[in-house]
């Protein structure tokens, strides 16, 4: 009889063991899915890696201090477009500019672009404040075709008083553009799924 029950203690305990197992492989899983766009929260909220930030309304204070703003446009491979960044500027800190890139499609087929975006020195991410950027959606552009994208921003007067940024003399905002494919419109997707004469 003791046997019996030491048997049956053994599973039980060997079937806890592997149910804690399961559910620390599913934690570990879910965690690794949700790395990406908790590092993207982490990075917007706080400007780590030179991630800007985004502002709905402009600065209501402007310092009588400039802080020069430079610019860099990159394309990746696979996407054949002459992407032109905007001139330096010396905006006053706080108050809101606005600046133009320049992209063209030199390829023979309509293509579709995603910026990506980052500032340096990084420090100065948290600081940097943009109210409209063609980074926040997809481009396209028909062969042949050239765009200019606006860019408004200003940079946060409070860069002046935190002890990593007080120094910085330059700001340069950087974006790169990668191939991306066209978000298709959910009417799209529905009629593509819709039964044909009424049947599945």
């Amino acid at each position: 009889m003791t046997q019996v029950k030491a048997s049956q203690d053994r599973r039980v305990g060997n079937g806890t063991i592997m149910a804690m197992c399961f559910v620390f492989v599913g934690g570990m899983i879910g965690m690794a899915y949700a790395a990406v766009p908790l590092y993207q929260l982490f990075c917007q909220v706080t400007g780590y890696n030179g991630t800007t930030q985004r502002a709905e309304q402009y600065s209501d204070v402007i310092l009588d201090q400039t802080l020069p703003v430079t610019f860099d446009a990159n394309t990746s491979n696979g996407l054949n477009w002459d992407f032109k960044a905007a001139k330096r500027i010396e905006p006053k800190i706080g108050e809101t500019v606005q600046v133009t890139f320049t992209a063209t499609n030199r390829s023979s087929e309509r293509t579709t672009g995603t910026a990506v975006f980052n500032v340096t020195p990084m420090e100065a991410g948290a600081y940097f404040n943009k109210v409209e950027c063609f980074c926040f959606t997809e481009t396209t552009l028909q062969p042949g075709e050239s765009l200019e994208m606006p860019v408004v921003f200003f940079v946060d007067p409070e860069i002046t008083k935190a002890e990593e940024t007080k120094n910085i003399k330059t700001i340069t905002l950087s974006y790169t553009f990668y191939p991306s494919q066209p978000s298709k419109p959910v009417a799209a997707v529905q009629e593509k799924g819709k039964p044909v004469n009424g049947q599945l």
